[in-house]
């Protein structure tokens, strides 16, 4: 059997290294997979590096191939503006130029069309091979977007009703919805109108030969990353931009060293946790310090991480960087706790990959991370924008490394047992079976 993985957005989140992960996997399980994917070459968006190694076809965009893809995400002078804002003109070129990478990766030979996200790559798809099953991978962001659409959109958003038409349409048309989470059956339900008997629940999960525990020496890690080959940056700067002397980084080789990972976008709340972790270094007595891994180049929402530190004051908060996956693995590895403070994570895959580190979580008390973390034995579980039980959590994760230890261990006993991707490759498996075999549910009133 053979599966077309196909995803709209060039490499820069945790969608991506899904498609990468599964298109691994999923040969192992009876299935063959090529992917097709935007790229953006010659940086962190290049699609024939992050997927090397696996049959891959790519749409480019700095060449043309298609138009820059949208966002669900709406950032002010970013090239990816949000679907919101993209007229009827740009959505025809843009299923145009899609229909023609689907006609390039003879899209009619595959018994499954897995397509990730809702975007205009499904209608190109309905319209280049009506005949093949679809199965909608879902990742959340579309979730959310649709939520703010529901609950008002912003008045600048003209075109969100045209959006949330065609969106619930695609999804309707789809044999099988995959989700993330038992919870986001309903969201799907309630917000896409689909058959809840179409809905297949696959967590996203961790690559076991990538992100386990390692012994390594984490002043060489932190040195190299920080001081030898820096790639923090700050707002309007390349990556590089902001490095830091050996003394600076010596903290930490002794300190309790927290690590946030993910791109700057406001619903992360890193302004939010660099507030909390200042406040919690003032009141710790043991030493402490924060990296935060990511922030894509070019790209943030609200106040930049760079900005927080300087308005805060923050001592020993480092800027590390975008970086492939097998150096946050070295990362993760060399830290002591993850730390989460976004209030609306869909899944939150890099607790997961954390937790098969053996680093217990600091997370928000709602969607995925609430479903990941077990609160009091793999990590803290905090509310939403709660800066004080945030700080407290810190400055627990500080001064009590025999508990952290405790539930490090009990957090990647967790990980191993319920997201290791060779397992969920196979529930993915199973879903594409149905797809295949299930006639197109009809759209629901």
């Amino acid at each position: 059997m053979r599966a077309l993985n196909g995803i709209l957005f060039f490499p820069r989140g945790g969608s991506s290294h899904v498609a990468r992960s599964l298109s691994a996997q999923l040969p192992a399980h009876g299935w063959d997979v090529r992917i097709l994917s935007g790229s953006l070459p010659g940086g962190p968006g290049d699609a024939e590096t992050f997927y090397r190694g696996l049959d891959l076809q790519v749409v480019d965009f700095a060449a043309g191939d298609a138009p820059m893809h949208p966002s669900y995400e709406d950032r002010p002078g970013a090239p990816d503006r949000c679907f919101a804002l993209v007229d009827d003109i740009e959505y025809h070129a843009h299923v145009a130029a899609w229909k023609c990478a689907l006609r390039q990766a003879d899209a009619g030979s595959f018994d499954v069309l897995l397509l990730n996200h809702l975007t205009p790559l499904n209608e190109a798809a309905a319209q280049v091979a009506p005949e093949i099953p679809i199965a909608g991978h879902l990742h959340g962001t579309e979730l959310m977007m649709l939520e703010q659409i529901d609950a008002g959109p912003p008045a600048h958003w003209i075109h969100a009703d045209a959006w949330a038409r065609r969106m619930r349409r695609w999804a309707q048309e789809c044999t099988r919805i995959v989700v993330q989470t038992p919870r986001n059956i309903d969201r799907a339900v309630a917000l896409l109108g689909v058959d809840r008997r179409t809905c297949v629940v696959v967590a996203n999960g961790f690559d076991p030969a990538v992100f386990r525990p390692r012994t390594l020496d984490r002043t060489a890690v932190w040195r190299r990353a920080l001081v030898e080959q820096p790639q923090g940056w700050r707002p309007g700067a390349a990556p590089g931009s902001v490095g830091y002397e050996p003394e600076q980084v010596a903290v930490l080789r002794d300190a309790a060293v927290l690590v946030a990972v993910g791109r700057y976008t406001a619903v992360k709340r890193i302004g939010l946790l660099i507030d909390a972790f200042t406040r919690a270094q003032k009141r710790a007595r043991a030493g402490s310090a924060l990296v935060l891994i990511g922030g894509h180049p070019g790209e943030w929402e609200g106040e930049h991480p760079w900005d927080a530190i300087q308005r805060t004051g923050a001592r020993h908060v480092f800027l590390a960087g975008w970086h492939e996956q097998s150096a946050v693995a070295d990362f993760l590895n060399a830290a002591d706790v993850q730390v989460l403070a976004s209030v609306r994570e869909q899944f939150g895959l890099v607790l997961v990959e954390g937790m098969a580190c053996g680093l217990p979580a600091i997370a928000v008390n709602r969607l995925g991370p609430a479903e990941i973390i077990d609160h009091g034995q793999t990590g803290w579980l905090v509310e939403p924008d709660h800066t004080d039980q945030l700080t407290d959590a810190i400055i627990d994760v500080i001064e009590d490394a025999p508990e952290r230890r405790r539930r490090g261990r009990c957090a990647r006993n967790s990980a191993v047992t319920r997201w290791s991707w060779p397992a969920l490759a196979g529930r993915m498996a199973d879903a594409l079976d149905e797809s295949v075999l299930t006639v197109p549910a009809q759209i629901c009133a």
